[in-house]
């Protein structure tokens, strides 16, 4: 099942640890010192450009009944929309820019485009999930109360929809970003009360009718006689901002190798335990200069768990950093093609679906769910150098 014991599971010691920590630390103050005015020049480029290209969309919609201007203005409508989410809205309010104290640029001051509050977004990710990646029972984004992705979970017989809900939330994802705050899953634990949540929905509510005024009302009506053609095209750009981020997000988060942990180990770990779960439980995927920047630099899942609050355009030259200590401690750094990652998350929310009687991996040697206990019958060779975890299961591998 989950990681109880994160040192055993990693094949490292307390000095191992200790020693990643301060490597880790040296390397947020090198990134803390190296900021400046590229990095600044960097992200009023970005919103320059998101900007423009939502001018852009709004402005060739206005000729909707044209094919080529609604493709034009679709996937400019919708290419805004993304980088305003994806390298925006989700670094700027994790605070990555608030080094600049420029009031326009601010986590306390930016509000998205997405029908989540900033916020609530804030609580429900920047704390509860950046605090707890990947607790089960305390990190609600484990399935995000709507599916089973870990053997943890007691299969129960609504999760025989995982497919349908795994469905529903790609194609209404900024819909279910918003709804997570409310955890429906702590109302149906009684650990959360229908009043606290229809204080949440109230301010939902307001975020919520002011997007659906701007994308569904408001630009179509001024469209004039094109309002159908416009309403559509603005339908498509949000189904589109919707599918990629959910992907994204996905891949970054349940792959295969991407650990989950217990509660009991949450409770006693180091800071240097806490940036080992980290590294442990998140996944990059490959992606180009293009691709980086159009998921917020979130190929580098692993990065940001480690560093959310620095600067997104830094994550690719951190990266080089963290593979070195990934080498140096004997790591996995969990990474792979885009359609690879989300294949092996896809495959998980389908098989755990099912009762763990039609199940054939091991609970504790699982691709998707693993624990220390995977290595109870694999003995160390003697005379055999010091190893770390990638050695272990390699030598796991071996064995099985």
């Amino acid at each position: 099942m989950a990681i109880t014991d994160i040192k055993a599971y990693a094949h490292l010691t307390d000095e191992d640890i200790e020693a990643l920590a301060a490597e880790l630390d040296q390397l947020r103050a090198d990134i803390e010192e190296s900021r400046g005015e590229r990095d600044a020049r960097y992200v009023r480029r970005t919103i320059q450009l998101q900007r423009a290209l939502a001018a852009g969309g709004r402005i060739a919609l206005f000729a909707s009944s044209s094919r080529i201007a609604r493709i034009a203005g679709t996937a400019m409508l919708a290419s805004a929309k993304i980088i305003e989410n994806m390298e925006l809205g989700h670094n700027v309010i994790h605070g990555q820019w608030d080094w600049m104290n420029d009031p326009e640029i601010h986590s306390t001051e930016w509000e998205w485009d997405t029908t989540c509050p900033s916020s609530q977004w804030k609580y429900s990710h920047n704390f509860v999930h950046h605090k707890y990646t990947n607790v089960v029972g305390l990190d609600s984004d484990v399935g995000y109360g709507i599916m089973r992705v870990t053997r943890d979970e007691p299969w129960e017989r609504w999760m025989i929809g995982n497919p349908i809900y795994n469905l529903l939330l790609g194609t209404l994802f900024e819909w279910g970003v918003a709804a997570h705050h409310i955890e429906v899953d702590k109302i149906r634990k009684k650990e959360k009360t229908w009043a606290q949540a229809r204080k949440d929905m109230r301010v939902m509510g307001r975020k919520i009718a002011k997007q659906v005024g701007k994308d569904y009302i408001v630009f179509p009506a001024l469209t004039g006689t094109n309002w159908k053609h416009t309403l559509k095209c603005n339908v498509v750009a949000n189904l589109i901002r919707n599918y990629w981020s959910y992907m994204v997000i996905f891949c970054g988060h349940f792959p295969d190798g991407a650990e989950k942990f217990t509660v009991e180990e949450f409770e006693n770990e180091t800071r240097g335990e806490w940036y080992l779960r980290q590294m442990l439980g998140s996944a990059n995927f490959h992606a180009g200069p293009v691709m980086a920047f159009m998921s917020g630099n979130l190929c580098y899942q692993i990065e940001h768990h480690l560093f959310p609050d620095l600067p997104s355009n830094r994550y690719a030259e951190m990266s080089v950093r963290i593979k070195e200590l990934c080498e140096k401690y004997d790591l996995p750094y969990t990474t792979g093609p885009l359609l690879r990652q989300y294949w092996q998350s896809f495959w998980t929310i389908l098989k755990l679906a099912l009762p763990d009687e039609y199940l054939k991996a091991d609970s504790d040697d699982a691709p998707e769910t693993h624990s220390e206990r995977r290595f109870r019958r694999v003995e160390r060779s003697p005379g055999t150098p010091k190893r770390g975890l990638r050695t272990a299961i390699r030598e796991r591998t071996k064995a099985a």
